[in-house]
């Protein structure tokens, strides 16, 4: 048994116990609260200021982890992995994060609001001032990732990718993004008002108001 004689029983609430491995343990700020811990592992663990509200952490392992100033509020984190962690300001409000695993991660000014984050992934992610507010993401992956001043105030982002990404200054409002991809993306100065532009992709986009959108776009990506 051990893994600090299963924290002590669950900080002697038991409950249905199971936690197998926690490798990199210490568990930092814990308590667990809705814990279960699900298939976990958590390799490098520590889980600094952690609690991880309603937990299950459904299939976990969390390669690098940490989780910095966690609490992961709703949790349960589907597919979770989350390759490089740390999720910096962390917290994710109404998480679960469905295809999970975040391959670069770090989430910088993390939280997520209404989270989900669905095909999920994200790439080189970090996200720098993320939040994402009405969040989702639906068929998300983000692939060079960073969204520098996040925020995505009502996300969704439906056929997602990001190609290039960044978004500078973002925002993106009312987001949606429709077809998305953006192709190699940045949008300088971001915010793009009422946003869902339809069928997007853009190619070699950039943007409010650096323009560029698609000239010479490359023909495998019209």
């Amino acid at each position: 048994m051990d893994a600090s004689k299963l924290l002590e029983r669950y900080s002697a609430g038991e409950r249905g116990l199971y936690f197998p491995n926690l490798e990199g343990m210490n568990l930092s700020g814990m308590n667990l609260k809705g814990a279960e811990l699900f298939d976990v592992k958590l390799i490098r663990a520590d889980l600094s200021n952690a609690d991880l509200s309603n937990a299950n952490l459904s299939r976990a392992i969390m390669s690098r982890a940490n989780l910095s100033h966690s609490f992961m509020s709703g949790a349960i984190l589907s597919g979770t992995i989350m390759s490089r962690a740390n999720l910096s300001g962390a917290t994710m409000s109404g998480a679960t994060m469905s295809g999970a695993i975040l391959i670069g991660a770090f989430l910088s000014g993390a939280d997520l609001y209404h989270a989900n984050l669905r095909g999920a992934l994200l790439r080189h992610a970090d996200l720098y001032h993320a939040y994402l507010n009405g969040a989702l993401l639906k068929n998300a992956e983000l692939y060079n990732a960073y969204l520098r001043d996040a925020d995505l105030f009502g996300a969704n982002l439906f056929g997602a990718n990001l190609f290039g990404a960044n978004l500078t200054c973002a925002n993106l409002s009312c987001a949606n993004l429709s077809c998305a991809n953006l192709s190699f993306a940045d949008l300088s100065g971001a915010n793009l008002g009422g946003a869902n532009l339809r069928s997007t992709l853009m190619c070699q986009t950039i943007m409010p108001n650096g323009e560029v959108s698609n000239p010479k776009c490359p023909s495998y990506l019209q």
